[in-house]
């Protein structure tokens, strides 16, 4: 390790890294068209979207756990033990401050904030698992971070307090799961997200005290955002770090904010602004120049091992 504190040489990839950044790339951008969602959602308020979004996510994980373990499924969600259910926990609490921080300041600050979770992750990581970083990773982290602040400079704003801790309350507990799942990345920790989900639908459901009716078009897309995009992220974010080390798992996440305007730009003529195409592109560039890395890097370690050695005379 160097001085940096973070930094260590280059070893050799564990099997099924380059795959790894690929299933959280897909998973970014699926996720990422949950803003268009939101720009499409009609009447619904912020907590009968978020009831319903993650009632969809219970009815999605509980699906494939069934479909996976059969008559063990209940063994299981058993199996993630109190640091599974800690995990679930505070990826609950990320979720639910994220939607109390853009209520409360302002979303260039909200994302400008958790923005920092690869690095606030890294931290943890290191303090926790002694897990360090790649001089490569370190470097798209700072770039991306960079991109973000491009996209968001314009729209900064002093906001509130709450909001800006509630921002920073997402990053922290969404860096506090990816610790958490990586660290306990020999059990299947796929229930999480249901615990996750059940502890939102039922904190939206005592906020919301029963007044949860929306529109069939309404309730049909958060259905969709929480069933099948969401879904389809946080299963690849489990899988994914089963390879990775857990700031790279988050550094992708990055993509989503990149990503989400370009899909309203496309489908709802929001037209971005020069300073948000800018940093997205910046951000996207730095992922894909990570993720080309290690596709070479493992191209050339499989070289390596392929190549005869000369025999010894």
């Amino acid at each position: 390790m160097t001085s940096t504190g973070f930094v260590e040489p280059a070893v050799s990839a564990p099997p099924r890294r380059a795959f790894a950044m690929g299933l959280m790339i897909v998973g970014s951008v699926a996720i990422s068209f949950g803003g268009l969602i939101v720009r499409n959602i009609g009447n619904a308020d912020p907590w009968q979207i978020i009831f319903y979004r993650a009632i969809a996510l219970v009815g999605a994980i509980g699906l494939i756990l069934v479909f996976r373990y059969g008559r063990r499924t209940a063994v299981r969600i058993l199996g993630i033990g109190r640091f599974g259910l800690l995990g679930g926990v505070m990826l609950a609490v990320a979720q639910v401050a994220f939607l109390q921080s853009i209520v409360h300041t302002t979303v260039a600050n909200t994302l400008f904030i958790i923005s920092a979770i690869p690095f606030f992750t890294a931290g943890l990581a290191w303090f926790f698992l002694r897990e360090g970083l790649r001089r490569e990773t370190l470097i798209a982290m700072v770039f991306a971070a960079a991109g973000v602040f491009v996209m968001v400079a314009e729209g900064f704003g002093a906001g509130s307090v709450l909001g800006n801790v509630m921002a920073l309350t997402t990053a922290l507990s969404y860096s506090g799961f990816a610790v958490i799942v990586r660290r306990h990345r020999d059990i299947d920790m796929l229930p999480t997200i249901l615990v996750s989900g059940v502890a939102i639908s039922v904190t939206a459901l005592l906020v919301q005290r029963a007044d949860l009716t929306v529109s069939w078009h309404d309730a049909l897309l958060c259905l969709v955002w929480g069933g099948v995009l969401s879904g389809l992220a946080n299963g690849l974010f489990i899988v994914a770090a089963r390879h990775l080390v857990a700031a790279e798992v988050t550094l992708f996440m990055l993509l989503e904010f990149s990503l989400g305007p370009v899909w309203v730009w496309i489908f709802v003529a929001e037209v971005p602004s020069a300073w948000t195409i800018l940093g997205g592109a910046l951000v996207m560039s730095a992922v894909a120049a990570r993720a080309v890395h290690e596709l070479r890097f493992r191209r050339e370690d499989r070289r390596r091992r392929t190549v005869p050695k000369a025999p010894v005379t």
